[in-house]
């Protein structure tokens, strides 16, 4: 995870720079005063933005410029460079915006802007046609997006968010990543402190565990017997991890990472660990993997496929992604699976043993579906959604881990379980609830974090005919194209950051 400089890097932009130093099209890092400040240009528009991302600190001005936006090369979030306002997540929050002036051949950065005023707290009777009370199941990234962008929105009505988690919404990627390693503060995991739903008139409810929808009349059963009337409701119940079925799973030593007490739980057994066995060599099986290495505790994966992550990534990341982890001394146990966990270790399909004092199982999740189930709701393999995110019930919405919708890219309905589309769809469907009629059509992305390797996806290949690998993945200087019938489909890259977001523009434009 990055961090801003303490000391800006480039020109101080309040004394000027030529004008002709900044081409079209490109952008320059400088300063003003204190702050890194970004300065590109358009035609003959000239624009001032912060120069970090607001989502994890990533340098703008290595990113790439479309339009009058800049994208973060790290985990392409999007600002406008007229506003600084956060038009895509991972980055919700805007950066700083300052005016330029040209006076003499040269540009001046002046004045910071005002910054917007502050959201409505819900007080506010809204307009004839307008939902007056949305109701929000689910506590994770879809959830939130979609409560935040209702007021950014400037919603000016009730909005209620369920969520069945102990903690406030949380920022999961970080949750086996920096965190589970040690190395990123506890302020850092959750979205938004907790008064920002009180002072966003957001009655954030946790603990609230949903028995049902009545579609009918509009309501939400709580198993406490209560019931919340609702105008509009959006489902986010995100997924589960699959829970281990063999003797043992439920021994105190054995977890599964996906909320942050399930972290804490991991963090605390980690203290006295010696020896992890992890089962499944997912994204988040490997990631934990490389946070516990990064707590000295020796680490074996065992996992039933021939290579890591080979279905999604293909056979020479995956066995680069196995070499790096070995490289860190993780050791690997393919072509295999847990028969038994015992008190101090676990017994292998292939006969052998493992000693181990604390196992985690990444073993895949399911998408919570079973509300959508009990209300009746179009299924297939999750809840079935049209272009804008609504399901086969008028006013209510489905975004995130369950949702499955036709995706013009691919030109198939699908379902994925990335943190990035979960909070951009919970935007589109916050804007659909309010009538904008505006169709889910993001590019999926997600990024993978392997000690210092960041691998990053764009698209969606659930298979392909053909892999194409543009320079050295052994290297770590790759972009690999996943290819069916000569369109590509995905891009995975490392270190070909900008590469990576042109192919996501690339296929905004080529959409099925």
């Amino acid at each position: 995870m990055g961090t801003q400089q303490s000391k800006p890097a480039g020109p101080d932009l309040a004394l000027g720079i030529p004008i002709d130093d900044v081409a079209d099209g490109h952008m320059l890092a400088g300063y003003v005063g204190d702050d890194a400040v970004l300065l590109a240009r358009r035609g003959n528009q000239f624009f001032a933005i912060g120069a970090s991302c607001s989502h994890y600190g990533g340098p703008l001005a290595e990113g790439l410029m479309v339009e009058d936006t800049v994208r973060c090369p790290w985990h392409h979030a999007c600002f406008s460079l007229r506003t600084g306002e956060a038009l895509h997540p991972p980055a919700l929050s805007p950066v700083a915006c300052w005016a330029v002036e040209q006076r003499d051949g040269n540009l001046f950065v002046t004045t910071k802007q005002e910054a917007p005023a502050p959201k409505p707290r819900g007080s506010v009777t809204p307009a004839a046609g307008m939902p007056e009370k949305i109701v929000i199941i689910g506590g994770g990234a879809a959830g939130f997006a979609a409560a935040e962008k209702l007021r950014r929105e400037q919603y000016p009505g009730s909005i209620v968010m369920l969520s069945d988690d102990d903690a406030s919404p949380v920022d999961r990627p970080n949750l086996s990543k920096d965190y589970l390693a040690g190395n990123a503060p506890e302020d850092w995991v959750p979205l938004r402190p907790a008064s920002f739903y009180s002072d966003n008139g957001i009655e954030l409810r946790l603990k609230a565990k949903v028995a049902g929808i009545d579609t009918r009349s509009r309501e939400v059963a709580l198993a406490d017997g209560s019931k919340i009337r609702y105008d509009r409701l959006l489902l986010a119940t995100g997924a589960e991890p699959v829970r281990l079925s063999i003797a043992g799973a439920d021994l105190p030593h054995v977890g599964t990472l996906r909320s942050l007490a399930d972290c804490r739980a991991i963090i605390a057994r980690a203290t006295t660990a010696r020896r992890a066995v992890v089962l499944g060599a997912s994204f988040i099986g490997l990631e934990v993997a490389a946070a516990l290495r990064a707590r000295k505790i020796e680490v074996h994966v065992v996992a039933p496929e021939k290579r890591p992550m080979e279905r999604i990534l293909g056979p020479q990341i995956g066995d680069f992604v196995r070499a790096l982890h070995e490289e860190h001394g993780v050791a690997f146990h393919l072509g295999d699976t847990a028969t038994a966990i015992e008190r101090d270790r676990i017994v292998l399909k292939s006969g052998g043993t493992l000693d181990a004092d604390l196992v985690i199982a990444g073993i895949g999740v399911r998408p919570r579906i079973e509300l959508a189930e009990k209300a009746g709701l179009r299924l297939d393999r999750g809840v079935t959604v049209d272009a804008y995110l609504e399901t086969s019930v008028p006013g209510l919405f489905a975004a995130g881990d369950i949702a499955r919708w036709p995706d013009p890219h691919s030109g198939e309905s699908i379902r994925v379980e990335h943190w990035v589309v979960a909070e951009r769809q919970g935007q589109v469907a916050a804007r659909n609830i309010l009538g904008q009629r505006q169709p889910f059509d993001a590019v999926p992305f997600f990024w993978s974090q392997h000690y210092d390797v960041p691998i990053n996806y764009v698209g969606h290949a659930e298979t392909w005919d053909e892999l194409t690998i543009d320079g050295d993945v052994m290297a770590r200087d790759c972009l690999v194209r996943y290819k069916r019938n000569g369109r590509v489909l995905a891009v995975a890259s490392i270190y070909r950051d900008v590469e990576s977001l042109k192919a996501e523009v690339a296929m905004e434009r080529d959409a099925a």
